[in-house]
């Protein structure tokens, strides 16, 4: 949210109170509190009617300083809320400056504050303008300059807090959850705010308040609703965030390398689960809105497993229940008449079972009559289910803050279970209404809009834990916020069968990863429309070289036959590349669950002192030690930066010598694909 006009004035109707003056500090156990000023005080005059910003210095683990700007500390702060971890045994190291007299007439107070984590330390000047500098071992990494903590009163629609961090000369900002717009977030204006907009807009389905930089430190904002960001947009030198209310808090997290940020981010939010081994393999689906029932399906298992092609999972999208129905967890008895008998069926020749679901229930369903008697619906302010004809013909939601509904929920999907299905595809969770609701926890609507997602994933990926056993359980999950990362795995939503649409869904990707999630995938050769043979046959060495592959789209078949025949030899090609890297691929998922790395990774995770590497979107590491650079265009043309070092080509096994960019044309059994010279990855 913008707050200025220019660089001088602030926008009508916005009365700001920015801290302007440090007046005092102490220590309370071990917290570092500092009280601000929003005027310059010179007498104790200055004391009298104007608000007094508080800001609140603490630290949860090594490296990791907490910082809480308030106004009203009185407001009740209504959930819900991330759920975060901290090390107990952790204490900052926190010092006041000698005592001092401003003569101002308040008496005495510390010349200066300081508060030390591990390597990271905020310094707080007091009687001078406002100021906290932010060093990391010892070398400036940041600051909250003048005019960065405020309160800010809009006389439309409230309070809101605010902070700004600087941003140095050749500083970019990275993360923010599954971005598709450009991959190094400076200029944009970025609001986390969870919605069902697809690949090709601003929109996106897994917002997440957390960003990092090339300068050696992130900073997440602890607020599961709204947050408004400003990346050198308002102020080309500054990232701004502002949230609604009157408290704003946030952690800052040093590394200095960007995989320590993330290891201490993820520790502080959760690491992710580790998908079982089955689900690195190649996913088949009905895809949505095609005709199928049995015989189909057993033919697209047939038709994969005669080429030569090893399937691990076959799922069914939305039509294996009926039409108007969904989601009462019950398969369509004309369709499918004996669908245990046809899951043993499956499952006899090798392939798992997964099923679409979701949490909107149709008002055919015979879910909604239940669940709105028994108040597990979401209710309206005045009373009432709260309905929309949006998706499904009179549809409610699930009330996933009402333990008993997610109770409730979890038990309908058990009996699936029971039956043999072995992974649920969670699909929607965007479209939460955030005015005119009454959540049954009381909690706030706007948080709960984009948490929503996160309890939704939790109560199915437990009932899996419960059910199938810790490792064994496994989402396909298109929503989520920061803690997402937790339920593993997420998919990059509906994205259009075209060359551009596949390279935002690779900067959607990446950017992901460098907001903590371990483990992601995309639609092999688009969801929207019918890919054409080329781009089918690009995607799929793309897509099969993803930590999760699934061959997914809306109203055409993803069978490869039904492209051409050579895409049944690219298929065949890079599903058996895939499964030689597997054990390369489970230490990369191992230490995605273990340190929070993920397992494709953005080029500056690995080479951060690598200038070029600030940029690069279109190619990847796959783990430590793996470069891929998908084919994006018709005539088989990529252009890509092989970083300093010896490479091997995993495919013709010609080496090179990197620090320099490459031009090469690749047929459709090959890409750039490198390994390290001497990496144990084959």
């Amino acid at each position: 949210m913008k707050f200025t006009n220019g660089y001088w004035l602030v926008r009508d109707g916005i009365t700001p109170h920015f801290a302007t003056q440090a007046l005092d500090a102490e220590r309370r156990g071990d917290e570092l509190a500092v009280y601000a000023a929003v005027r310059p005080t010179r007498s104790r005059g200055d004391t009298l009617n104007a608000p007094l910003i508080t800001a609140r210095f603490s630290s949860p683990a090594e490296g990791v300083i907490r910082v809480r700007l308030s106004h009203f500390e009185g407001t009740e702060r209504r959930g819900p809320a991330f759920e975060l971890s901290g090390d107990p045994r952790w204490k900052p190291e926190i010092e006041l400056g000698a005592m001092v007299d401003p003569g101002i007439g308040l008496g005495m107070a510390p010349s200066f504050a300081r508060i030390k984590s591990g390597g990271l330390e905020a310094r707080i000047d007091l009687n001078e303008g406002w100021n906290v500098s932010w060093r990391g071992n010892g070398k400036p990494l940041t600051a909250n300059p003048p005019k960065s903590a405020g309160y800010m009163v809009d006389s439309d629609r409230g309070p809101f807090m605010k902070e700004e961090f600087s941003l140095g000369v050749g500083e970019t900002v990275y993360g923010l959850g599954e971005r598709f717009t450009a991959f190094a977030k400076n200029g944009q204006a970025v609001d986390i705010w969870n919605a069902d907009g697809g690949t090709a807009s601003e929109q996106t389905y897994k917002n997440v308040p957390f960003y990092l930089t090339n300068r050696g430190y992130g900073v997440f904002v602890n607020d599961p609703g709204r947050v408004s960001f400003e990346v050198a947009s308002e102020k080309v030198s500054r990232v701004q965030f502002s949230v609604p209310g009157e408290t704003l808090e946030y952690f800052v997290i040093y590394g200095p390398d960007p995989k320590k940020i993330l290891e201490r981010y993820t520790a502080l939010t959760g690491r992710p689960a580790l998908p079982p081994d089955w689900s690195w393999g190649l996913w088949l689906t009905t895809s949505f809105t095609t005709g199928y029932d049995e015989n189909t399906v057993m033919s697209f298992i047939d038709g994969m497993l005669d080429r030569g092609i090893p399937l691990k999972v076959f799922h069914f999208d939305c039509f294996w229940m009926k039409g108007f129905h969904w989601s009462d967890l019950e398969w369509d008895g004309q369709t499918f008449p004996d669908p245990a008998g046809l899951i043993r069926r499956i499952k006899e020749k090798g392939v798992r079972v997964c099923v679409w679901i979701n949490p909107y229930i149709a008002q055919r369903s015979r879910l909604f009559a239940e669940g709105a008697e028994k108040g597990y619906l979401l209710r309206k302010a005045d009373g009432g289910a709260w309905q929309t004809d949006l998706w499904q013909a009179g549809m409610g939601i699930v009330d996933f803050s009402n333990p008993e509904a997610g109770a409730w929920y979890a038990g309908k999907l058990e009996a699936l279970l029971d039956m043999g299905v072995d992974a649920f595809k969670t699909d929607f969770g965007e479209r939460i209404p955030a005015e005119g609701v009454a959540w049954h926890d009381g909690g706030d609507p706007e948080k709960w809009h984009n948490y929503y997602a996160q309890a939704y994933n939790r109560a199915v990926f437990e009932l899996l834990e419960r059910k199938l056993g810790a490792g064994n359980a496994c989402l396909f999950a298109r929503s989520a916020t920061a803690g997402g990362q937790r339920f593993p795995v997420h998919w990059g939503g509906d994205c259009e069968s075209t060359f551009e649409s596949m390279a935002e869904s690779l900067r959607g990707g990446l950017s992901l990863g460098l907001s903590g999630f371990g483990f992601w995938s995309h639609d092999i050769g688009g969801f929207e429309g019918t890919p054409r043979a080329d781009l089918f046959k690009r995607w799929l060495a793309f897509g099969l070289l993803s930590s999760h592959s699934r061959l997914h789209g809306s109203n055409s078949y993803r069978v490869p036959w039904n492209v051409d025949e050579e895409s049944v030899e690219v298929t065949r090609r890079f599903t058996a590349l895939k499964e030689g890297l597997m054990p390369y691929l489970l230490a990369c998922g191992r230490e995605a669950h273990e340190r929070g790395i993920p397992v494709m990774r953005a080029m500056l995770l690995e080479f951060p002192d690598d200038p070029t590497c600030a940029y690069l979107d279109r190619q990847y590491m796959l783990g430590p030690d793996v470069l891929v650079a998908p084919v994006m265009s018709a005539e088989g043309a990529v252009e890509y930066w092989l970083p300093a070092g010896e490479w091997v080509h995993l495919i013709d096994g010609r080496t090179e010598t990197g620090g320099k960019w490459l031009r090469e044309t690749y047929d459709f059994m090959s890409l750039a694909v490198w390994k390290k010279k001497g990496a144990n990855v084959d």
